[in-house]
């Protein structure tokens, strides 16, 4: 969310943050982690997780520099899931303040206020132990079971996403749930840094036995909406978020000679195949620059390199890579520069 924080605030809020694994802010105020370690029957965040200082050191949360046409990025598609192992204890307390987690989200419906979260969290561990990705379909909520599906509709625009609800927040009394940065701009009030919106929990079953068993029939934006989403996704003037962590794209020095490209690694062993990952290096918004990126990776690291794409979001992705692989592969491309980049499975 877009927020200024005191020096008091962001003391106060460190202070906390170390002892939350995760969560989400609200607009106007800091994103805290939770639920506590010690109050959270959970498996550990994966290696994946971005932990350094740097989130809170920015003073508030921002758009990113080059959004892609969130417009396009299609609902969450509601599935039968366990519940997360990692964000679902039953009670659990942050600030002061407890907090129960609903057994089952069937029939809940609420109206309230939403608020999103973007650059600063990109990256980083969610409540469940899954890595949050701004351009997806996602939310935070205080109180619905980890993974939760959940159509959220503005009730300002009348505009309508479905969610997979899979981290905890916001922790402020005056907010009903934070959505991801694409969820935002969908509904349209990304300018605005809240929305009022009516919230309901989807039942995955019936909505496979309504939809058809692929879980495919999210439905897509229309057209005009978007022609309004891809214009208000652009990052305001105003705004002056944090120089972007997102590699550059590659220059070309034709006098140069053309490094040697590394050894190929072997490819994970059949017992390592089922616990391989790759390294997401970059979320762009056109598919030449992930192109040109593709290309410089597979020059200076050994492993093979993918693109994915979802809309017009195109993932830059180094892998697969076997777990007694993953520290030197990291070291590679620290020392290619890309020193921030997050576990995908």
């Amino acid at each position: 969310m877009k927020s200024k924080l005191t020096m008091t605030q962001r003391a106060g809020g460190a202070i906390a943050l170390l002892a939350l694994v995760s969560g989400c802010a609200s607009n106007d105020t800091q994103r805290v982690d939770a639920p506590s370690s010690a109050n959270q029957a959970s498996a550990p965040a994966p290696a994946a997780a971005n932990t350094s200082g740097g989130r809170y050191a920015m003073s508030g949360d921002a758009y990113p520099l080059e959004p892609p046409d969130v417009a396009k990025v299609p609902d969450a598609e509601p599935r039968i899931e366990q519940p997360s192992r990692a964000g679902n204890r039953s009670t659990y307390e942050v600030w002061g303040k407890t907090y129960h987690v609903l057994p089952d989200a069937t029939g809940y419906e609420k109206r309230g206020t939403a608020s999103w979260y973007g650059e600063k969290f990109h990256g980083y561990a969610t409540s469940n132990g899954e890595i949050y990705d701004m351009y997806k379909m996602s939310a935070a909520h205080r109180s619905l079971p980890l993974p939760t599906f959940a159509r959220v509709t503005s009730l300002d625009t009348g505009r309508s996403v479905i969610v997979r609800v899979n981290d905890r927040g916001p922790f402020h009394s005056d907010r009903e749930i934070d959505l991801s940065y694409a969820a935002a701009a969908r509904l349209g009030f990304l300018d605005n840094g809240t929305g009022s919106v009516k919230v309901e929990a989807i039942n995955p079953e019936q909505w496979l036995a309504e939809h058809g068993g692929g879980g495919n029939a999210a439905p897509q934006p229309r057209a005009s909406e978007q022609a309004r989403v891809s214009e208000q996704a652009r990052p305001l003037a105003a705004n002056t978020p944090r120089e972007a962590d997102r590699p550059a794209a590659p220059t070309t020095d034709s006098a140069a000679p053309s490094p040697q490209a590394p050894a190929p690694q072997s490819p994970p062993s059949q017992e390592e195949a089922g616990d391989a990952v790759y390294l997401q290096i970059a979320a762009l918004g056109n598919s030449e620059g992930a192109q040109q990126l593709q290309q410089r990776l597979q020059g200076e690291q050994p492993h093979a390199v993918r693109i994915m794409s979802d809309a017009d979001v195109y993932r830059v992705q180094v892998g697969p890579i076997a777990p007694s692989q993953e520290p030197q592969a990291r070291e590679t491309l620290r020392q290619a520069g890309f020193p921030q980049v997050f576990v995908v499975r």
